[in-house]
């Protein structure tokens, strides 16, 4: 007989893990039932804000295979679908049709969870109002680009100033929105630490965004028409014919926390290294509505981010496809960019050292993208954490220019394989004026890093 397999979301995690699994296994072996809410999948949310600003062609641009496709591939995808309940005991989930609402049982050998995040949406008064907008999925972006074309004004309030919220500022900016940033951090991207934040939001407040620190929002206004007109904080109202949110994302794990599966402290589903929720041999779980492992700090942290997520669904479709396959955990990379500036980070902050525990010396330096005798060489900065004493690297941070973003991935295979800032001061790098300065950015932040572990052992 046949097994079942049974995914609850149809974007990067749980098509990817249908897709593996089907390679793995013929339909003979495998039944594969997969229920997606919306209309699409497998597509690139991390896209949406430059389909926003006009970059990118969308939404088909930023699908990378349509439900149709995957049922040619033999999985039985069925679209405006919800699963409303896990039956753990049973093995089976309720679904239920978006549009008439009919329901009905589906028992399941295996199940893959991968619902996702959802974004951050205070209550606050006026918060659901008309030209309110939150981007997580294709459909937001659909709303928000009708929205945009149905508005007179072009003033804009991004409310957050993390990756999506810098990337939607991005977007509206190139669309010819005033944008006006409200932030209720001292600076914008959090993840980095706030010197280098600093940096970030002199930057943006230099290509005329109009930033608004240590603010937080208390109320939405609207006018007579039901439409967002204003964003006030304790201090000030802000104007506004369109407003993004842009606070971050949660796990989507209420279906999952309703069945009794284990969740960790930021709310994501807890698994083993092979992707399985922990105490369900048969429940897998990755993508957005998962905890993963930080290599560095040796705790789970939730990250929504496509490249883990893919991975995810591979490993899952493997070991249900009669493979082994694991995911050891995270240093946390990431890079953004807002207009020309770009930004990377991977490790830990500073506060992220101290949390764990950990005793360290930062080093900061400026340096060039090129040789800085060739054309187009940019300025980028570069901080660096070593752990005192054992010099191991802990983190990197990277602001600058053309450039500037991807030399974070040297820092982040140097973490990944647990280097001190020694050795990383002997690796064979590319070099030709082009591309580098004779002692790359990143190297000569290690090298900096050496002499202050030295400095701090006398």
């Amino acid at each position: 007989m046949s097994e079942r397999l049974v995914v609850i979301g149809g974007d990067a995690t749980g098509m990817s893990a249908a897709s593996q699994a089907r390679r793995l296994k013929g339909q003979e072996e495998l039944e594969i039932v997969a229920f997606e809410r919306g209309r699409f999948t497998s597509y690139s949310a991390c896209g949406i804000p430059y389909w926003v600003g006009g970059d990118v062609d969308g939404p088909d641009g930023l699908i990378a295979r349509s439900p149709e496709e995957h049922r040619k591939r033999g999985i039985d995808l069925r679209t405006g679908t919800e699963v409303t309940e896990i039956d753990t005991e049973g093995r089976r989930v309720r679904a239920r049709s978006v549009d008439s609402g009919e329901e009905y049982w589906t028992s399941y050998d295996h199940l893959v969870i991968a619902t996702g995040a959802r974004p951050i949406r205070p209550q606050l008064p006026g918060i659901d109002a008309p030209g309110v907008h939150g981007v997580q999925t294709l459909g937001d972006g659909e709303t928000l680009l009708a929205s945009l074309r149905a508005t007179a004004g072009l003033r804009a309030v991004v409310v957050g100033a993390g990756y999506i919220g810098v990337e939607m500022a991005e977007a509206l900016i190139r669309k010819g929105y005033d944008v006006t940033m409200v932030n209720r951090a001292g600076q914008p991207m959090s993840t980095l630490d706030p010197d280098m934040g600093h940096l970030v939001g002199d930057a943006m407040t230099g290509m005329g965004i109009t930033m608004v620190n240590d603010a937080a929002v208390t109320e939405l206004l609207t006018g007579d028409d039901g439409r967002v007109r204003a964003v006030r904080t304790e201090a000030a109202e802000y104007p506004a014919d369109v407003v993004v949110l842009g606070i971050g994302v949660r796990p989507e794990t209420s279906l999952a926390g309703a069945a009794g599966l284990a969740l960790g402290p930021a709310g994501g589903l807890l698994t083993d290294l092979a992707m399985r929720v922990r105490g369900h041999e048969e429940i897998y779980a990755g993508g957005d509505c998962v905890e993963v492992l930080d290599i560095m700090s040796g705790s789970t942290r939730h990250i929504a981010l496509g490249t883990h997520a893919n991975k995810h669904g591979q490993i899952i479709g493997t070991n249900v496809g009669g493979g082994y396959a694991t995911f050891p955990g995270v240093v946390g990379t990431a890079v953004s960019k807002v207009c020309d500036l770009e930004i990377g980070r991977t490790g830990l902050r500073e506060k992220d050292a101290e949390a764990a525990g950990l005793q360290y010396v930062t080093v900061t330096i400026e340096s060039t993208s090129r040789a800085g005798y060739y054309p187009g060489a940019a300025t980028m900065t570069v901080k660096m954490l070593a752990e005192r004493r054992t010099g191991r690297l802990l983190g990197t941070q990277i602001v600058g220019r053309e450039g500037a973003g991807k030399r974070v991935d040297v820092a982040a295979v140097a973490l990944t394989a647990g280097m001190t800032v020694e050795r990383m001061t002997t690796l064979d790098l590319g070099y030709a004026p082009p591309f580098s300065p004779v002692w790359d950015p990143v190297l000569v932040a290690a090298r900096k890093a050496v002499r202050a572990v030295a400095a701090d052992h006398t």
